[in-house]
């Protein structure tokens, strides 16, 4: 199940929350239905990384807990906040980067951290590279993603 809250009037934010699923086309169809066409390949692609990761690592696709995204265009930026009700998230130390993939010097190398963390790794490199912010809040159950995308203004919008 779906639910959503309808934008009210003069305010920004619109909240969906669904419950741990990674069936998530209806939901990614919701939260680009505002994007430009132009950029809404890229957006799916970083968004859908980013609630698997809600509902996979987070929820552990546990059916009773939920993952909410709150959403706003304030301007022309595009804001995502997206909770899961998980244990929680510390992102690696390390800060990958074009120049280390590029000559080789993966950060992800680190013996330290189990395998499964090198492959997860790929998922935070794919969230830097599309989104303009990438943070986590103190506890690791919120992502903020926010994105500069030119606009239409509000009312070509018919809002």
């Amino acid at each position: 199940m779906i639910a959503i809250s309808s934008r009210p009037v003069k305010r920004n934010w619109v909240t969906i929350s669904f419950a741990s699923t990674l069936y998530l086309g209806s939901i990614l169809d919701l939260l680009l239905a505002e994007i430009p066409s132009e950029c809404q390949d890229e957006i799916r692609l970083g968004l859908q990384e980013a609630l698997v990761n809600a509902a996979k690592h987070g929820n552990k696709l546990d059916p009773s807990k939920t993952v909410v995204v709150r959403f706003a265009i304030i301007n022309n930026q595009f804001w995502w906040l997206i909770s899961d009700q998980g244990g929680g998230f510390k992102p690696p130390s390390c800060e990958c980067n074009l120049s280390a993939v590029e000559t080789n010097d993966n950060c992800w190398d680190d013996p330290a951290l189990p395998h499964d963390e090198h492959e997860c790794g790929r998922g935070l490199y794919i969230l830097e590279q599309i989104f303009d912010r990438v943070e986590w809040n103190q506890d690791g159950t919120e992502l903020i993603l926010s994105k500069e995308i030119p606009v239409l203004s509000q009312s070509s919008r018919g809002w």
